[in-house]
């Protein structure tokens, strides 16, 4: 599986998040951008999720079907082409860090190449979203960064 670069231009991976997108701060999507997207790609999918949630994962953002030309999306805007889904605070698009105070969370941005449309129905969450993506996935890119209250 080749691999997609995933990269920000208001956080470097493994750094923290700004407060403005964070649900104390202006709750705004990071602007995102990628390369690598390979060719015969029908389709990208955008997760973030925070997988030191006290519950388990936490589903910040799931946008599907955003166009595999496209090379990246401004802050708080939605990508290209893409539906936006709920996030785990039940509302649709973006919905940042928010963690319990303490120890600072990871924030996992992964952006997928399909070569079909995902197959997700009502309101997924994160493990259902992971599950979909085993068989259309042709390729992957990871941005991880942290936020601590």
């Amino acid at each position: 599986m080749t691999g997609i670069t995933l990269t920000s231009t208001a956080f470097a991976h493994h750094a923290a998040i700004p407060r403005r997108h964070s649900m104390e701060g202006d709750n705004v999507s990071p602007p995102l951008s990628w390369s690598g997207v390979p060719d015969g790609a029908a389709e990208l999918v955008l997760l973030c999720e925070d997988p030191d949630a006290p519950g388990g994962a936490f589903l910040h953002w799931l946008v599907t079907g955003i166009d595999p030309a496209s090379s990246g999306v401004p802050e708080g805007a939605e990508p290209p082409g893409g539906h936006q889904w709920p996030n785990g605070f039940g509302r649709v698009g973006w919905g940042g860090p928010m963690p319990p105070p303490g120890r600072p969370h990871h924030y996992v941005f992964r952006l997928s190449a399909l070569s079909g449309p995902l197959p997700l129905h009502g309101r997924p969450d994160a493990g259902a979203v992971h599950r979909a993506l085993k068989d259309p996935e042709l390729a992957a890119g990871k941005l991880t960064g942290t936020y601590q209250r």
